[in-house]
């Protein structure tokens, strides 16, 4: 099985904030160079950071990382996503992109994906 995470689960492992044992199936996850959507980059680097150790660590860690672009089968399974199940934009193409890998998603936005048919989920929590 191959996982996509979500931004929320990266930011609670930056944060050392994920449960022990979801700390360390993410660390394992991630020991296997899993890729991550593009998305995910801007909504990490989005954000104004409290301090420049925060943004360096971040940094470091997206530079260890490769990206899924949004190809037009991404962005016409996000499309679809938007109109069935009202999700934002980030949120559909990263969904999309699970969907369209084959992947798992990693997240803990229950709200937005757990009730979507054609996605693989997995809340860590």
């Amino acid at each position: 099985m191959i996982y996509l995470l979500d931004t929320n689960i990266i930011i609670y492992h930056l944060n050392g904030l994920l449960p022990d044992d979801a700390q360390k199936t993410v660390n394992e996850m991630l020991f296997f160079d899993l890729p991550l959507s593009i998305i995910t980059k801007i909504e990490l680097m989005g954000f104004k950071f409290d301090n420049f150790l925060q943004k360096e660590k971040t940094v470091q860690f997206l530079n260890n990382v490769n990206f899924i672009s949004v190809s037009n089968q991404i962005a016409d399974n996000a499309i679809f996503l938007r109109q069935n199940y009202k999700l934002k934009t980030p949120d559909a193409i990263i969904a999309a992109t699970a969907i369209v890998y084959d992947f798992t998603l990693v997240s803990r936005n229950d709200k937005d994906f757990i009730d979507i048919k054609e996605l693989k989920y997995l809340n860590p929590f």
